[in-house]
C-alpha cells in the first residue's frame, strides 16, 4: 500500500519520500507505540521540506499504523495542506483527536477490513470535527481487506482521483488569487 501511494504521489509530480518506522525491516531502533515514530515522521518531512524549497503544496499519507501517524503528524504541523490516510486502525488507536482538523483529505478502507472495519472508522468519525472549509472524505473500497490484496490498482485510482480534484481545486484557487492580486 505504502509504496503504492508513493509511486502515485510521484506521477503527481510531487517530490516524495518513503520510510520504515523504527524497528522495521532494516531500520535501527524499537517500536515506541507511536512516541517515537512521530518524531521521526516529523523528521523526514523536516528533511523532505529542506531539499525543497517553498514547495506549492504539502501532503502526508499513510496505512494503517502509518496512517495513524500521518494523522497525528498533520495535527502538528500547519504547513500540510492535505492527506491520505488508508485504513487508520480506529480500534487501537482512537482518531479523536483530529478535532479541530486542519486540512482536508481522505480516509480510504475496504470493506472486508477486519483490523481497521469501515463501520470502526465511520464510528469514530462521528467525534472529529473539522477547521471551517475542511472536509474529510470516505472512500470504501469493495472486496478490500486490510492489506488491499489483489485491489491495490483500485486504491490508486481512488486516492488518485482524491487528489486530482483537490489539485485542481488549488489550482482554480491560485488562479484566482493572481488575479485578484493583478486587480489591486
Amino acid at each position: 500500500v505504502t509504496i503504492t501511494l508513493f509511486e502515485m504521489f510521484a506521477r503527481h509530480g510531487f517530490s516524495v519520500m518513503r520510510f520504515n518506522f523504527r524497528g522495521v525491516g532494516r531500520s535501527q531502533g524499537q517500536f515506541d507505540a507511536g512516541v517515537a515514530e512521530l518524531s521521526d515522521a516529523a523528521y523526514v518531512l523536516d528533511h523532505l521540506e529542506s531539499l525543497n524549497e517553498a514547495p506549492s503544496q504539502v501532503w502526508v499519507a499513510g496505512s494503517s499504523f502509518g496512517a495513524y501517524l500521518c494523522l497525528q503528524l498533520l495535527m502538528r504541523r500547519p504547513e500540510i495542506d492535505g492527506f491520505i490516510a488508508v485504513a487508520p486502525p480506529p480500534n487501537h488507536y482512537d482518531l479523536s483527536f483530529l478535532a479541530p482538523c486542519p486540512a482536508s483529505g481522505i480516509i480510504i478502507s475496504g470493506d472486508k477490513d477486519i483490523v481497521a472495519p469501515p463501520a470502526d472508522i465511520d464510528r469514530s468519525l462521528t467525534k472529529v470535527r473539522v477547521q471551517k472549509g475542511e472536509v474529510i472524505e470516505r472512500g470504501t473500497l469493495a472486496g478490500a481487506n486490510h492489506f488491499f490484496q489483489n485491489k491495490l490498482s483500485e486504491l490508486e485510482d481512488m486516492a488518485a482521483a482524491y487528489l486530482k480534484k483537490r489539485m485542481k481545486a488549488f489550482e482554480k484557487a491560485q488562479r484566482e488569487a493572481a488575479k485578484e492580486a493583478a486587480a489591486r
